[in-house]
């Protein structure tokens, strides 16, 4: 399948999954192509066909995107190394989850959980440890005796009742034995970020007005390989912000407009160079220097909202 072919597969199963999506974002460098957003959700896409030519800091960016969003990050591909992605299977590309098209489809579409996460060595599944043990007590078995049962060893059956994943093959040997479901779904907006790490690389240089911005009142988290250079916060409010010449910022008006109504923000484009406020779309254009003469917050929200 084509990559465009991909992208508008992907477009689609959001539309029918009731999210309003965001126009693609083509310029380069990007570390993701749609965002989709349902009032509840929001969900950063990087839609590629190898998911193992994401690289950790595109990963970090998609990361950091969604997580500012208050939203997931979410990789959607085809391949990954030699094979194709299994249907209802979650792989794992730097923390953040990558699934094929058709898994998209059953989770958003169809309500229905994937199971399977793949890791070295092969496929496996998370059981209740919880749900686990309740079963073993009911039964009065021991570990030793489950794992009799199952060829593991006590110690094993310990860690899965602890909350540790298992093979596909030894999850349908417990259901077997006792009649009952354990294995968990995996919910895809439930990821744990891995870059909120002490060690975690350095994050974007400061934007240059971000200083000025910050006495105001405001904070300012600099983001990068995306259409806006800022995520400018306000009390409950969110701004998504360009910033640089006018026509440089111009051309990324619009994007930024339309993201902003997906994700239920704010838009606005600092100029560097042209004093004229005015709006491109949902996004209000305003220098530099207007900007920064304004004394309160609520002065720029009033501007945004008027």
């Amino acid at each position: 399948m084509s990559q465009d072919r991909l992208l508008r597969n992907v477009i689609s199963v959001m539309i029918m999954a009731g999210y309003e999506v965001s126009e693609v974002f083509a310029m380069r460098p990007k570390s993701f192509d749609i965002i989709a957003g349902n009032g509840e959700r929001i969900v950063v896409l990087k839609v590629i066909s190898h998911i193992d030519s994401i690289s950790e800091e595109n990963a970090r960016d998609l990361d950091r995107i969604a997580r500012n969003l208050d939203g997931t990050p979410l990789i959607v591909g085809e391949r990954a190394r030699d094979a194709e992605l299994e249907r209802g299977a979650v792989y794992v590309r730097y923390g953040i989850f990558a699934i094929n098209y058709p898994t998209l489809h059953d989770y958003f579409v169809e309500d229905s959980p994937p199971l399977i996460y793949a890791s070295p060595g092969g496929l496996y599944v998370n059981i209740s440890g919880e749900r686990l043990r309740e079963l073993r007590e009911t039964r009065s078995l021991s570990l030793g005796d489950l794992g009799q049962i199952l060829g593991v060893s006590r110690r094993t059956v310990a860690k899965y009742e602890a909350g540790m994943g298992t093979t596909i093959e030894i999850a349908l040997r417990i259901e077997e034995t006792f009649d009952s479901g354990v294995i968990e779904p995996i919910d895809l907006i439930q990821s744990k970020s891995q870059f909120t790490k002490p060690e975690m690389p350095e994050v974007p240089e400061e934007i240059p007005i971000q200083a000025a911005i910050e006495e105001m009142g405001m904070h300012v988290q600099p983001m990068y390989h995306a259409p806006f250079q800022a995520l400018v916060r306000y009390d409950s409010h969110t701004i998504l912000t360009g910033y640089g010449s006018a026509q440089k910022v111009a051309r990324r008006a619009g994007i930024i407009g339309n993201i902003s109504q997906v994700t239920r923000t704010h838009a606005m484009c600092v100029m560097t160079d042209d004093h004229r406020q005015r709006r491109i779309g949902r996004t209000l254009m305003i220098g530099e220097d207007s900007l920064l003469s304004l004394d309160e917050p609520d002065d720029l929200i009033d501007l945004i909202l008027n």
